[in-house]
């Protein structure tokens, strides 16, 4: 097999083997931490071992929220802090990040009120919560909507009684007793949301901002991190300062890895599936639906491109082992799913696909894993004179800020002031994008030159004002794929050579959603990896591994059967 594509990024960390500080993980936190160190104009690398966001940060429910469940925890800061974060996020990544209409159906109106306090105060998590009535969550509400007076960025939450829900919801439960409805944020491509995090940061730091997938941290000696290339097998030492532990659920094992043992991580395992049931969609009226479980769980059903998201589960993992999806969580989500919309039909076939990803939390003994913290918080360390500092916790819609402080700690240790504020700064392709339907027009005739508006406006929301690349690879026409559902052979082929695609997986589950919609069949296999053979160097043998590979890691991680033709079969994860 051949590959006559550089691995340049890797190239670029061994040829230059030091930095002021390198960071493990490249998951949204390590991602959003070497943008923030290259603002300041640090020597920065980063290293993922597998490819970038394809652990805990590709697993998630696709919101940016303020965690509203959290106050019962008494996590007030957090809750601040998130309900700003999502915020800002609105306005700093508007290409992937939109207001969320959030309903959440209530069948008791004072229960928890004594016990939720109980739980916070004295309990701390322990035990199975009672059920949350009207008056507590209007309470919850209320202190939602303080927090979120940042900007007006979204509306106040709203109360309507038993009529009024079953108008807006027919299919609903007959015997709820009100719905609450607010607003969150949706973010459809959590992947690509982070891939612009880190295109930013290459483009802020220029050549001192180094950062390569596949890249495992092996070991430390001699004072350096012995980093191993994983498409070639080759190890190098490589130097760095101050050494930032981003890798997730796996701190501990990357700290063991160094001879560094720690006990920070208590990960939970979260699940979710997708499923293509348009009655369900109906049902949910373009809300997502957020509610507690019949066990206390607090639990979503998530509308959004012409599917459905179901999630989530909330049980402690061992972050040395594979998690998967299992039978026993598909059987608790249709259930979760009857809770609500009890006429509704679920069958397994509908099931497009299925996820599942180990939270970054910290250790916790025996609080229930749904009260463990979502907080963060940063623990210094360190081996032959470096600092080693390992980052605990943290969610998707507190990144920003948690990089903020990662970074801070960093450059205490360097002795370096900060310079730069990633406060109001713009994420990706959203500098600049047009904010209405009027401005979108208008942005387009300036920008999209030959290309139809249809396909131009496809483009813009996909990839926000970075469109504008994509439009000067087809201003001559292309190619669109028969069975990769609206994408062309020129859109892939540039992002396989720019994005730093080493495998076909890379492409289908991370640069793309056609593996989260469940748009895989056999043929899109062969037909993208066709498509990107001749810009990334592949010959017939090795195209023929790579479609090999990514079945197998569709069926084992996705329990994802390939089909001749039409939407991915649901199977038994390969164990």
């Amino acid at each position: 097999m051949t590959n006559l594509v550089p691995r340049s990024a890797v190239k670029t960390l061994r040829d230059r083997a030091e930095a002021d500080v390198l960071i493990i993980g490249g998951g949204i936190n390590g991602i959003a931490t070497f943008r923030d160190l290259a603002l300041q104009g640090i020597d920065v690398a980063l290293v993922e071992q597998a490819d970038f966001v394809s652990g805990a940060s590709s697993a998630s429910s696709h919101m940016v929220h303020g965690g509203i469940r959290y106050l019962e925890n008494g996590e007030f800061r957090l809750v601040q802090e998130a309900v700003v974060e999502r915020n800002r996020l609105l306005k700093n990544a508007p290409h992937f990040v939109k207001p969320l209409r959030t309903t959440m159906p209530i069948f008791s109106t004072f229960s928890g009120i004594v016990s939720a306090p109980w739980r916070m105060l004295v309990t701390h998590g322990k035990g199975k919560p009672a059920e949350r009535g009207a008056a507590l969550i209007k309470i919850g509400m209320t202190i939602y909507d303080i927090f979120s007076r940042d900007g007006g960025a979204v509306p106040r939450h709203r109360f309507v009684g038993r009529k009024k829900s079953l108008e807006s919801f027919p299919e609903m439960r007959s015997d709820v007793k009100y719905t609450a409805t607010y607003y969150d944020a949706s973010m459809h491509d959590p992947e690509r949301i982070a891939l612009d995090v880190l295109r930013d940061g290459k483009i802020h730091g220029g050549d001192l901002a180094r950062a390569a997938n596949y890249v495992a941290a092996v070991g430390f000696e001699n004072g350096a991190v012995q980093l191993k290339d994983k498409t070639t097998g080759e190890v190098f030492a490589f130097k760095a300062k101050v050494v930032l532990n981003a890798s997730g659920a796996e701190t501990d094992i990357t700290n063991a890895t160094f001879g560094n043992a720690t006990n920070f991580m208590g990960g939970t395992k979260g699940s979710h599936i997708v499923l293509d049931n348009p009655e369900l969609y109906k049902a949910t009226g373009g809300n997502e639906i957020f509610f507690e479980h019949k066990d206390g769980r607090i639990v979503l059903i998530y509308p959004f491109k012409n599917r459905v998201l179901v999630g989530t589960t909330d049980v402690d993992a061992d972050p040395s082992q594979k998690v998967v999806c299992t039978d026993s969580e598909i059987d608790y989500f249709f259930d979760l799913v009857h809770h609500v919309f009890p006429g509704i039909i679920l069958d397994r076939n509908q099931i497009v696909y299925t996820f599942s990803g180990i939270r970054p939390l910290p250790s916790h003994d025996d609080t229930a894993p749904g009260f463990v913290s979502r907080d963060y918080r940063i623990e210094r360390t360190q081996l032959s004179g470096v600092p080693f500092l390992s980052l605990i916790g943290g969610k998707w819609t507190t990144f920003r800020a948690l990089a903020e402080h990662f970074a801070n700690d960093a450059m205490k240790e360097l002795e370096i002031t900060r310079k730069a504020s990633t406060l109001e700064l713009p994420i990706g392709g959203g500098k600049n994008f047009p904010a209405n339907a009027k401005q979108i027009n208008k942005w387009l005739a300036a920008n999209r030159g030959s290309v139809a508006v249809d396909r131009a406006t496809e483009l813009l929301h996909r990839y926000g004002t970075h469109a504008t690349e994509i439009f000067a690879q087809i201003q001559n026409g292309e190619k669109m794929l028969e069975h990769a559902h609206g994408y062309s052979q020129e859109e892939l082929a540039y992002l396989a050579t720019t994005e730093q695609v080493v495998h076909l997986d890379d492409l289908l589950k991370r640069r793309t959603h056609l593996a989260f919609l469940g748009y895989l069949t056999e043929q899109t296999l062969q037909e993208v990896a066709a498509t990107i053979a001749k810009p990334l160097g592949w010959d017939a043998a090795k195209q023929k591994a790579e479609i090999a590979r990514t079945a197998a890691i569709l069926r084992a991680n996705h329990r994802v059967l390939l089909s001749q033709t039409g939407v991915a079969d649901i199977g038994t994860p390969v164990q």
